[in-house]
């Protein structure tokens, strides 16, 4: 069996100021044909799994360019055109293949482009012919649109936020593809869409019973899989919401009905999904009046993963300006600062400028005298089994608060983030992290307890108070009651 791979992919926030170009693209992923490295990423885990397989059945393994850009503003039109045709060139090179793997994310929007994997799929279709599948994994923060439902034999989301199960999903993602090229199955999808927006980690209730739920019902009835689309809430594109797709065997007036009692089950929960959010103070305060440490603070609304630029400094202030002791936060993008931390050398101290310098939502930058405490060329955390370039980082202390600088503009993933730069979180009081909710799963075991502040970053909680023009109304939470 001869099978195609790669992968495009980003997450757009169209509100971002920092702007989608190709060095995004290279900065953080842009690997030629066979030139993946060997562990798996988040978009690229179907070629991974496909290599593994290749190696173990014979398959005959073509794999095309595979592209990831850390989340930001919307793609210069030319670098998703010359990305996507480069894909496409690879594919007809490889013809005649009888499946393809895509590894995508969902939420791509390009100058021109409001639904970019959508077009992919549509042109990969063209070339491929309407009988040999196509499969791709996607981010459940997605756009599911119907363009997609219609060109692609099967769509699967990691079920997980924080979304640790990304190879697993891959591994189904390329059996389903193979047992529909050998003509085993029959994929129909069914979507739903459940006219709302939100957030829905699933590393808290009610969301965690609803997804083992939904793994109760998958291989049962002709049931092949069930992908909830969380949607990417800022992204203002007609396609954006949550929504429930079905994948069945040949059962598509079953998948219909399961969509619409999900997707049905899901809108009941609106609102009570995402975990409550303190302010600054209010944060600081909860955590200060925890018995020992550390508290975990999370910081979404300044969230990299998001499209935030990472510089924020509303809460970084606060713990100054209130003299907060054995603290912790990161990451903060400043290549710059870093560059100076760099020249100057570990253990100097330094009249340092950092932070602060994207948009009036990043605050006002902070100038100290810092301690310059580690530097480290290429530093890197992981993410379940990736290993996540961080670019040159370094570790400051103003007062006694440890702050991790990065080169790279990458959310917090793992503990080793602040570990690698010899930072000791277990003697910490506080620790916040830049992130939304990926975070969770390495954090949450050494944490005493996880909080979450917004701190009037550029990724706000309460999504009414974005101008949004382009989506689809009604939608909760903008309006009440959408189904009216």
């Amino acid at each position: 069996m001869r099978v195609f791979t790669a992968s495009l992919a980003t997450e757009t926030n169209t509100f971002a100021p920092i702007p989608t170009d190709l060095r995004s693209f290279q900065e953080a992923g842009l690997y030629p044909p066979g030139a993946h490295p060997a562990g798996p990423t988040l978009t690229t885990s179907p070629l991974w799994v496909l290599r593994r397989r290749a190696a173990a059945e014979g398959i005959d393994l073509v794999e095309g360019t595979c592209a990831w850009a850390e989340p930001a503003g919307t793609v210069a039109r030319a670098v998703y055109e010359e990305l996507r045709d480069r894909i496409l060139a690879e594919l007809e090179a490889a013809l005649p293949v009888d499946a393809v793997a895509l590894g995508l994310h969902g939420a791509m929007v390009a100058h021109g482009y409001d639904d970019c994997e959508g077009d992919l799929l549509a042109r990969v279709r063209k070339r491929v012919g309407p009988d040999v599948p196509i499969g791709a994994e996607l981010d459940p923060h997605c756009h599911m649109t119907d363009r997609m439902v219609e060109t692609a034999d099967l769509l699967i989301c990691y079920k997980e936020f924080p979304h640790t199960d990304f190879v697993e999903r891959a591994e189904e993602v390329v059996e389903l593809t193979l047992r529909t090229a050998s003509g085993e199955i029959r994929p129909r999808m069914a979507l739903y869409d459940c006219r709302m927006i939100g957030s829905f980690p699933t590393s808290r209730e009610p969301m965690r019973s609803f997804v083992d739920g939904i793994k109760v019902l998958e291989g049962k009835d002709g049931i092949l899989s069930i992908s909830i689309a969380h949607g990417f809430p800022f992204g203002d594109v007609p396609g954006m919401g949550t929504k429930v797709l079905v994948v069945s065997d040949d059962h598509a007036e079953l998948g219909t009905l399961l969509a619409k009692d999900l997707g049905e089950r899901l809108f009941a929960m609106r609102g009570q999904t995402a975990p409550p959010f303190l302010g600054i103070d209010e944060g600081i305060d909860a955590a200060l009046a925890i018995d020992g440490g550390p508290v975990v603070v999370a910081d979404p609304s300044d969230n990299p993963g998001g499209g935030a630029p990472s510089d924020a400094t509303a809460i970084l202030r606060r713990l100054i300006d209130r003299g907060v002791r054995d603290a912790a936060i990161g990451p903060i993008w400043d290549p710059v600062a870093v560059q100076f931390c760099a020249a100057a050398g570990e253990g100097a101290r330094l009249a340092l400028r950092f932070a602060g310098k994207t948009g009036p939502t990043s605050g006002q930058p902070v100038d100290a005298e810092v301690e310059i405490r580690r530097v480290v060329r290429g530093a890197v955390q992981t993410f379940g089994q990736s290993v996540v370039d961080m670019g040159d980082c370094a570790a400051i202390r103003v007062g006694g608060i440890d702050i991790v600088l990065t080169t790279r503009r990458r959310q917090a993933f793992g503990t080793d983030l602040f570990g690698n730069l010899g930072i000791d979180l277990a003697a910490k009081k506080i620790v916040v992290v830049k992130s939304t909710n990926h975070f969770y799963a390495s954090f949450a075991p050494i944490a005493r307890e996880v909080l979450y502040v917004d701190s009037g970053g550029p990724l706000p909680r309460d999504l009414r108070t974005l101008a949004f023009r382009r989506i689809e109304r009604p939608k909760w939470p903008f309006d009440e009651q959408p189904f009216a």
